[in-house]
């Protein structure tokens, strides 16, 4: 979502950038899936590095959600922005669904192109949290790969839904961020258990409902803001729509005095 706002994506296009990127997102999430379940049965250390991915993942979340910048995109920051304008000249207006054009007898990139490489280079960064997040419930690959599947192509049906309820999810940074570090505390726990067996593990159901409960607290708390905030605004719109009184003529004693 916050990608096609940024790159200011004509409606009619939106639906072939989000086909692309779920595609692209099976297919990564297929590689790593395939390379983490091939770590967890070769080195006892997977679920340790697992752990400090996803906590890492969500101390990063947590300061943008203090910050206040979890919502913000700055496309010339990009990298994979910056490096396809050094290979090839960029056009700044959309042409369909065409992703090159021929400007001045060069080929050039429309923006269509430079959106679908950027959330495919977001993809790799959500597959890095996301594929040790799920292992962190369960060490079937098939599971892993379903669940994620079935995640994506549910989220791409709903994007329009979500489109007008992510501006009322203003506590979302912080409820994921709690979600990855209770995780990652859990493969952290799950590594050192297989270690030294008289650490403590937490069980599937528990985490679960760990999980439930800050997604059910993080969307009460963000409606009650955002209905606070709403609020507010109209108390203020409302004050300043009222009239000012206009002063009237001093009285007489007055002007003797003055």
């Amino acid at each position: 979502m916050l990608l096609l706002a940024a790159f200011a994506v004509p409606r009619e296009l939106q639906q072939r950038v989000l086909l692309i990127g779920v595609v692209g997102a099976l297919a990564l999430r297929g590689v790593f899936i395939a390379l983490g379940a091939q770590m967890l049965q070769t080195f006892d250390w997977t679920f340790l590095l697992f752990g400090l991915v996803l906590l890492v993942t969500g101390v990063k979340l947590l300061r943008d959600a203090v910050q206040g910048n979890d919502h913000a995109i700055d496309i010339s920051r990009m990298r994979s922005v910056r490096l396809l304008r050094r290979v090839m000249p960029v056009r700044d207006e959309y042409h369909g669904t065409r992703l090159t054009v021929v400007d001045q007898g060069r080929r050039a990139l429309t923006p269509l192109a430079l959106v679908t490489v950027a959330i495919l280079a977001t993809d790799v960064v959500f597959a890095v949290d996301s594929v040790p997040a799920v292992y962190g419930i369960t060490g079937d690959p098939y599971l892993v790969f379903a669940t994620n599947a079935f995640a994506l192509l549910g989220l791409r049906a709903l994007y329009f839904v979500l489109e007008g309820a992510l501006s009322k999810l203003v506590h979302l940074g912080y409820g994921l961020a709690a979600i990855l570090g209770f995780i990652g505390v859990k493969l952290v726990l799950h590594w050192a258990h297989g270690t030294w067996p008289a650490t403590p593990e937490v069980p599937t159901l528990a985490s679960l409902g760990v999980i439930v409960g800050i997604l059910a607290v993080t969307t009460v708390t963000s409606l009650r803001a955002s209905r606070r905030a709403e609020l507010d605004a109209e108390v203020r719109t409302q004050g300043a729509d009222q009239p000012q009184p206009i002063p009237g003529p001093e009285p007489e004693h007055e002007r003797a005095g003055s």
